[in-house]
């Protein structure tokens, strides 16, 4: 693997562990300026989040900056060939999700998720938040995911393999290896669109397509209960007078 790489993740594992740090040194950083306590505790965790992972992002594209202007064209699919695969990729990653569900939902495991319902509760104290989750989180996570650990897996093992081994360590990193299923079909998804291509963006746009979408369901889940409520009952009246 190239030391470039090597500095990818190092830097990735440090963003995670960073609000060790981050969130007392804003909390800190309040205090001197004079704000109360309990208003800086309460955006310091998202604020953090926003600064640790925009750092990381630019540090990131920084390192794969030669990379970038090296790589070889040959190997990549057309940019037309590539558009209608990133296209194909919204629903095929969504059927993989639903698919992924379903069978954890037979094996009776619980749907709901702790990671989840910890961003979601970020979002409602910083909207700021939301761009992490929907777009930096989902280019952080398929370079070093996909790009790094998948692909240089890819060049030793077969597709199967090398997709599993760094979907499990993709669940392992979003500390939900109970939900391996639903990683792994993730990981398989955004592996294939990786490899059908050759392009990093592909899988990128897939992923900040489906994470935008569960976002805006969990943001408007008091209004689509509503309004599955109200349609129940819409439904009963009918059967009635039938």
């Amino acid at each position: 693997m190239k030391k470039e790489y090597w500095f990818i993740i190092m830097i990735y594992i440090a963003m995670q562990l960073s609000a060790i740090v981050g969130v007392p040194a804003i909390l800190f950083l309040g205090n001197m300026l004079g704000y109360s306590f309990d208003e800086v505790a309460k955006i310091a965790p998202p604020l953090w989040i926003v600064i640790s992972f925009t750092i990381t992002l630019l540090l990131t594209l920084w390192f794969l900056r030669k990379e970038s202007k090296e790589m070889s064209m040959r190997n990549q699919a057309p940019l037309s060939t590539s558009f209608g695969w990133a296209i194909a990729g919204i629903p095929l990653a969504f059927i993989a999700q639903t698919v992924a569900a379903n069978i954890e939902l037979m094996l009776g495991i619980d749907m709901g998720s702790d990671n989840t319902q910890q961003i979601m509760s970020l979002i409602e104290t910083s909207a700021l938040v939301i761009i992490v989750v929907s777009i930096i989180g989902p280019i952080l996570e398929e370079i070093i995911f996909r790009k790094i650990i998948f692909g240089s897996l890819h060049k030793r093992l077969n597709f199967f393999l090398s997709a599993l081994i760094s979907s499990l360590i993709f669940s392992l990193a979003h500390g939900e290896i109970e939900h391996l299923i639903l990683y792994a079909a993730m990981g398989f998804t955004f592996a294939f669109l990786y490899v059908k291509t050759n392009r990093i963006l592909v899988p990128i746009i897939a992923h900040v397509a489906m994470n935008t979408f569960v976002v805006v369901i969990q943001l408007n889940m008091d209004k689509l209960e509503k309004y599955m409520t109200d349609l129940e009952t819409v439904q009963m009246i009918f059967s009635r007078l039938g």
